[in-house]
């Protein structure tokens, strides 16, 4: 890369507030999920299950990674400052709710999502559920402004951002119909099957969900290399079909 392509490429590293604010709340779900992690294997407790610890990790470190990933790749985008904070910072806000509500039923021995034996706990799930409904909103946000662009970023960068954040939305639906179909499940009497039905939704959901990290990662490490835009494009393609393979295979087997 020239050295105004470095200097440029810096500039846009500068964190904004929003972002540096999301990346340490990231950081901190991790840490709570590695924590969990480290719980679970010292108290040799059940991986499987809705009471098992696996849950608060799963949560801590997949909420951590996929907010710091958006932070970093909807950093690329042009988007007003008011716009951006709003967007981020509910998406922010909301996986707190989600990673320490999740948390507390563990420890509390109960269900988080499905579970509506007592009042408070169905102040949780319905909570959760609504939190999804928020994360749906502020990603589908990113989705549209990734969609409006149409320069100012290179063409293999903004491929990787659309292609990562349409995929995330898909993700995300998986996660809103395993959701929906469970609770359906648990009202009518049968919580088991709720928490059988929606687990069989799990793989394609979480492969889905990181295509944002590793597209626009994949792009932008490309930048580095001395390849023409032209060639950078088509190997970015080449891994959107890949991923969209994948998806398809995850969902199918």
């Amino acid at each position: 890369m020239t050295i105004p392509a470095v200097k440029r490429e810096l500039a846009t590293a500068r964190a904004r507030p929003v972002e540096r604010t999301a990346y340490a709340v990231a950081a901190v779900l991790l840490l709570s999920g590695l924590v969990h992690l480290g719980v679970l294997l010292a108290s040799g407790a059940t991986w499987e299950g809705p009471l098992s610890y696996r849950k608060a990790m799963t949560f801590g470190l997949s909420f951590g990674l996929t907010l710091a990933t958006l932070a970093w790749a909807t950093s690329f985008l042009r988007l007003p400052d008011r716009t951006r904070t709003f967007l981020l910072g509910a998406f922010t806000a909301v996986s707190v709710v989600e990673v320490a509500l999740v948390t507390l039923q563990v420890w509390r021995g109960v269900p988080s999502h499905f579970n509506f034996e007592t009042g408070f706990d169905t102040v949780v799930s319905m909570t959760l559920a609504l939190g999804g409904a928020v994360i749906i909103l502020t990603v589908g946000g990113f989705t549209v402004a990734a969609l409006r662009t149409t320069s100012g970023l290179a063409p293999s960068m903004l491929l990787a951002l659309r292609f990562g954040l349409v995929v995330l939305v898909a993700s995300l639906a998986v996660g809103a119909l395993m959701i929906a179909d469970g609770v359906r499940l648990s009202r009518s009497g049968d919580p088991q099957l709720a928490y059988t039905t929606a687990g069989g939704l799990k793989p394609v959901h979480a492969v889905a969900m990181h295509a944002i990290l590793v597209l626009p990662a994949l792009a932008w490490l490309l930048r580095f290399t001395t390849w023409s835009e032209r060639r950078r494009t088509r190997v970015v393609q080449a891994a959107a079909a890949l991923y969209a393979l994948a998806v398809l295979g995850t969902w199918l087997v």
